[in-house]
C-alpha cells in the first residue's frame, strides 16, 4: 500500500433542482430556493444556506450534470476504482429522470436522457480509444421491493431467491443474480430497457409513475493490460435510483401502495442512520448499522468503503414541499462528511503472480 492508495476521499454531493411542474404552478406555488451565482450554494427561504460540491439549478441540462459531476467518476473506473452514483430525494423530485431510469433506445439522441444511457455511451467510446487493453463488460440490474431483492434481468418465471454474502477479500457479493456479458452499447442498453420494463412502478397522488422500489444497475468492467494480458483490474460502477421518501398525506397512498411507501421509507431511514453514523465526527468508531436493511448492505462499499461515490440530491423548488426539501438538503449535507477509501482493484491472483515474478 503506497500513500497514494490510502487516500481518503469524501462522498461528493451534487444538488439538482427541477423546475416547477404545471401542477405546482396551477396551485400557485412559489420557488423557495435561491441559487447563489457562480457558487455551489443554495439558500432556502430567507436564511438557511447549504453548500455542496456541485449545484444544478432548474435551468441546468442533463449534459451539464453529466459532464461536470459524472465524467470524473468514469475516468476513475478505467483506472480500476469502484464508483457509485446515488440519486436521492423526495418522491417526484426528478431522480428517475436524472438517472435515466425509463430510457428506451428510441430516445437515442434526445438531450433529456439521463445518467445511465450517457454512461453506457461513454464507456464504449473510451473502450474504443484503449486498444492496448482487453475489456470484458458485464451488467446486472436488481430492485429492492418491500425488502426483497428482485433480479430484473432474470428471464425465468419463478424468480430465484437472492441472498447477500460478504467476502472478506471482494466485499459484498450477491448470490443468484443474473450477470450478462455484453459487447456493444446497444446490447447494454437492451439490458437496461429489459430491467426498466420489469421495475415496480405505481401511481400516487404526487407522481403518475412513481418508482416503488430502489433499483441498482451495475456495470462490471474487467480490463487486462500489458503484453501478456496478465495485469487484470476489475472495477464496478453502481448506478442507484432510490425510491422517493414520501408522506402518506401527500401521496394519499392506501393498501399496497401504503405498504410499499412504509417499506421505502424504512430503507431510506436505515440509509440515513448509516450516513449519520459515518458522517458524525464525534461517533468516530461507533457501530455503523449496515445490516438494518438490504439497501444499506448493498451500498456498504459505496458509503465509507472502497468506492468513489457521488450522491445526486434531487429537490423540488416549490414552497409547498419546503419541509421535505430541507430534509433532503440536510441529508445530503451529512453525506458530504463521509470519508471513503477507494483503492485500485487489482485481481488478487495477478497481484500475487507479479510479486512472485519480482522475487
Amino acid at each position: 500500500m503506497t500513500n497514494e492508495d490510502a487516500k481518503v476521499i469524501p462522498v461528493r454531493v451534487a444538488l439538482r433542482c427541477r423546475p416547477l411542474v404545471p401542477k405546482e404552478i396551477n396551485e400557485g406555488c412559489q420557488s423557495c430556493l435561491t441559487f447563489v451565482p457562480n457558487e455551489p450554494q443554495v439558500i432556502v427561504g430567507t436564511e438557511k444556506a447549504f453548500t455542496y460540491d456541485y449545484v444544478f439549478d432548474p435551468t441546468s441540462e442533463q449534459e451539464e450534470v453529466f459532464s461536470t459531476a459524472i465524467s470524473p467518476l468514469l475516468n476513475g473506473i478505467f483506472k480500476g476504482y469502484h464508483a457509485t452514483v446515488l440519486a436521492y430525494g423526495q418522491t417526484g423530485s426528478g431522480k428517475t429522470y436524472s438517472m435515466g431510469g425509463t430510457y428506451t433506445s428510441a430516445q437515442e439522441n434526445d438531450p433529456s436522457v439521463g445518467v445511465i444511457p450517457r454512461v453506457i455511451r461513454r464507456i464504449f467510446e473510451e473502450k474504443e480509444k484503449r486498444a492496448d487493453s482487453e475489456f470484458c463488460l458485464a451488467v446486472s440490474y436488481l430492485e429492492i421491493y418491500n425488502e426483497d431483492i428482485l433480479d430484473l434481468l432474470s428471464s425465468s418465471k419463478d424468480k430465484p431467491a437472492i441472498s447477500i454474502r460478504e467476502d472478506p477479500k471482494e466485499g459484498i457479493k450477491i448470490v443468484g443474480l443474473t450477470e450478462r456479458q455484453v459487447v456493444s452499447a446497444p446490447e447494454m442498453v437492451g439490458c437496461l430497457e429489459l430491467g426498466n420494463s420489469a421495475r415496480t412502478v405505481g401511481s400516487t397522488a404526487m407522481n403518475a409513475a412513481s418508482s416503488r422500489s430502489h433499483a441498482i444497475f451495475t456495470i462490471t468492467l474487467e480490463q487486462r493490460r500489458g503484453s501478456d494480458k496478465v495485469d487484470s483490474v476489475v472495477s464496478k460502477l453502481h448506478l442507484v435510483d432510490l425510491a422517493g421518501s414520501e408522506r402518506q398525506k401527500k401521496t394519499k397512498a392506501e393498501g399496497d401502495r401504503l405498504k410499499e411507501g412504509i417499506s421505502i421509507n424504512r430503507g431510506l431511514l436505515c440509509l440515513g442512520n448509516v450516513i449519520s453514523a459515518l458522517g458524525d465526527e464525534s461517533k468516530k468508531n461507533a457501530f455503523v448499522p449496515y445490516r438494518d436493511s438490504k439497501l444499506t448492505r448493498l451500498l456498504q462499499d459505496s458509503l465509507g468503503g472502497n468506492s468513489h461515490t457521488l450522491m445526486i440530491a434531487c429537490v423540488s423548488p416549490a414552497d409547498s414541499n419546503m419541509e421535505e426539501t430541507i430534509n433532503t438538503l440536510r441529508y445530503a449535507d451529512r453525506a458530504r462528511k463521509i470519508k471513503n477509501k477507494p483503492i485500485v482493484n487489482v485481481d488478487p491472483r495477478a497481484a500475487e503472480m507479479n510479486q512472485l515474478k519480482q522475487q
